[in-house]
């Protein structure tokens, strides 16, 4: 019997769930021999320099079963998932524990669940962020931007003359197209590569980002996050973002653009749980370790 989780990732998705694989996955290989599938063969191989020790790219997401057998477990965390797919799933292995950030989602009988919204029976209530994030660093950053790890449509390029008077840092996304940065200089007071992604994050006054989980770690290292919700992604966070009294931006303009920031001066920003201890626990006894 083997162990995986299966991230769904990719140029028109970005990183989120990656992220957060990468922070279990990080505890859990501490006592198990786990292996995370990802859906997009770039990340697979860079997923070494997050501290992962065995990963493996997947074309398709029904691929799976060729790469495991009949009785193995999986934490599976991808919105790729449905009726058909979840019954097979959950037939096929023998422990199956599923991610969801759906607010309206419902747990099938057969898998565990770990949400940020839902309670009850074999269901972990948590928002997953890295330890490391709680950690206070100094805010040697007074404002940036990062739009996320996609930008397939170059939406930023589109809308750079809002962010321009505002004098901020840009943190380049993991799936950019080549030389994107280019065609931005103009518009931001230094930017920054996708490798530095984690002193952006953490050295960050005001965070403005589409990525949720960048929003996330921000708050928890005493940022102030601005979340912009992009029209090519889901809406899922909306809820908990609204109960930790984080801005939400949904037009990107300047006068918009320019209230959020104002309102993150003087907010009074909830404090997120830092659950990852519980978490743990929970897939640990779901898996029976």
């Amino acid at each position: 019997m083997r162990y995986f989780y299966y991230v769904h990732t990719g140029h028109r998705i970005g990183l989120d769930r990656f992220h957060r694989a990468v922070a279990i996955v990080n505890e859990l290989q501490k006592e198990i021999d786990i292996t995370l599938l990802c859906s997009d063969f770039r990340i697979a191989a860079e997923a070494k320099e997050y501290g992962i020790k065995r990963s493996v790219g997947v074309d398709l997401v029904r691929n799976i079963p060729q790469i495991a057998h009949h009785g193995d477990k999986i934490i599976f965390d991808s919105a790729e998932i449905n009726p058909i797919l979840l019954n097979d799933m959950t037939g096929f292995f023998s422990t199956f524990i599923r991610m969801s950030d759906d607010p309206s989602d419902t747990k099938h009988d057969k898998e565990f669940l770990i949400s940020p919204y839902l309670d009850g029976e074999e269901i972990c209530n948590a928002t997953v962020i890295a330890e490391r994030y709680f950690e206070p660093l100094p805010k040697t950053i007074p404002m940036a931007l990062f739009f996320g790890d996609d930008d397939y449509e170059k939406d930023l390029e589109k809308h750079q003359e809002a962010f321009k008077p505002f004098n901020m840092e840009l943190l380049m996304g993991f799936y950019h197209f080549l030389g994107y940065e280019k065609a931005l200089k103009e518009s931001f007071t230094l930017i920054h590569e996708c490798e530095a992604y984690d002193e952006v994050i953490r050295h960050s006054e005001v965070l403005l980002s589409a990525s949720p989980m960048a929003v996330l770690q921000n708050l928890a290292g005493g940022g102030k996050p601005v979340f912009i919700q992009r029209t090519d992604y889901l809406t899922d966070f909306l809820p908990l973002f609204t109960s930790l009294n984080i801005p939400i931006v949904t037009e990107m303009t300047k006068d918009i653009l320019m209230q959020a920031i104002s309102t993150s001066s003087s907010n009074n920003y909830h404090t997120i749980e830092k659950s990852n201890n519980k978490l743990i626990e929970f897939i640990r006894k779901s898996l029976n370790l």
